[in-house]
Order: structure tokens, then C-alpha cells, then sequence
């Protein structure tokens, strides 16, 4: 073995575990199922859960996503509804922020939506603001997610 070229190699393999620690390392990485979802509008507070739908939010190290769709199919595709978004995200302490890059309704694509989330055991908690003004959207959300086991 060349020995120069060790210093090389061990800052290689360094960086390398480094990127998956830090996958790793994060409680907010993974998948998450939404158990219960409050939307306040104006001083009126009001349960969007849907217990007919699934929706699971996937966050890897720098990235998220979120599908929904309905437990029990339609007759027809049209009835079977679907939604799914995504993008980049930050976390700063407790503040997740995200980039929307992606979702099926095209005009809330890139907006930026700021939460405080808090991670319990299994569970994660998101607040924060929809505020989209031309659309007429100003609201405050409140998501609990369980953490999906294998």
C-alpha cells in the first residue's frame, strides 16, 4: 500500500460518514403518518383530519415529501382522490422550514411555509402560518404525525 496516499483515503471514507450520520443523527428524518390535523381561521378553530384519507410526510436529510389519498378507492379514477408535494426544507433548532417545489395544486408551488415542530417519542408536532395572499389563504395549522415503523 501506498502510504501517501492514506491521508486521501481517510478523508474520503471521513466525509463519507459524516453525510450519513447526519441523515442519521436528525429525530426528524423519516416516515410519518398524520394522526390529527387543526386548521384556525380567523378566531375559528376546526379539525381537517380525514380518517377516509392517508397522508405520510417522508423527510430525508435535506428533503420532504407528503402524499395523501383516499383509504377506499372510487369506481372511477376521477373519485380517487390524490394529493403529493414536496422540496427542500431547513431546520434550525426547533424552526422547519419549507421550500415547496412540488404539489399538485400548481399555485402553491414555490411558497415557503415556516413551522415550529417539536419531536415526543413517536410523535411529531408542526404550527405554523399557510399565508398565500392570492389565493386569500391566512391560516394557522397544527399537524401530529407517528413516526411509521418498519
Amino acid at each position: 500500500m501506498n502510504y501517501k496516499q492514506l491521508p486521501v483515503i481517510i478523508t474520503a471514507i471521513a466525509a463519507l460518514c459524516g453525510c450519513q450520520s447526519k441523515e442519521l443523527s436528525s429525530p426528524i428524518v423519516g416516515t410519518w403518518e398524520l394522526v390529527s390535523a387543526t386548521t384556525t381561521e380567523k378566531d375559528t378553530s376546526f379539525s381537517t383530519f380525514d380518517p377516509t384519507h392517508k397522508m405520510i410526510k417522508i423527510i430525508n436529510a435535506d428533503h420532504f415529501s407528503f402524499l395523501n389519498h383516499k383509504l377506499r378507492p372510487g369506481k372511477d379514477s376521477a373519485s380517487n382522490e390524490f394529493t403529493g408535494g414536496g422540496g427542500k426544507y431547513t431546520l434550525a433548532d426547533s424552526v422547519y422550514t419549507e421550500h415547496l417545489d412540488y404539489f399538485t395544486d400548481k399555485q402553491w408551488e414555490g411558497n415557503t411555509f415556516k413551522f415550529v415542530v417539536n419531536i415526543a417519542n413517536d410523535t411529531l408536532t408542526q404550527k405554523g402560518v399557510e399565508k398565500l395572499e392570492k389565493l386569500g389563504i391566512d391560516r394557522v395549522i397544527v399537524e401530529k404525525y407517528k413516526r411509521v415503523k418498519d
